[in-house]
C-alpha cells in the first residue's frame, strides 16, 4: 500500500510540475504577443530614403 501513496503523490506532483510549466510558457507567449503588437504600433520614422549611400562615388 505504501508504494501505491508514493506513486500517487509523485503522479499528483509531476500533473503539478506540467501545468506550472504550461502556465509559463502561456505567460512567456502572451509577452511576446505583445511586445510585437507594441513594437508594431510604435511610430517609425517619417520618411525613409529608398537608398542609402554610405560612400561617395568613384570619379
Amino acid at each position: 500500500m505504501f508504494e501505491y501513496e508514493m506513486h500517487q503523490m509523485r503522479a499528483a506532483e509531476l500533473v503539478r510540475q506540467a501545468d506550472h510549466r504550461r502556465l509559463v510558457g502561456e505567460a512567456r507567449k502572451s509577452r511576446a504577443a505583445a511586445r510585437r503588437s507594441a513594437r508594431d504600433e510604435a511610430e517609425g520614422p517619417v520618411s525613409t530614403p529608398l537608398r542609402k549611400i554610405r560612400f561617395t562615388r568613384t570619379a
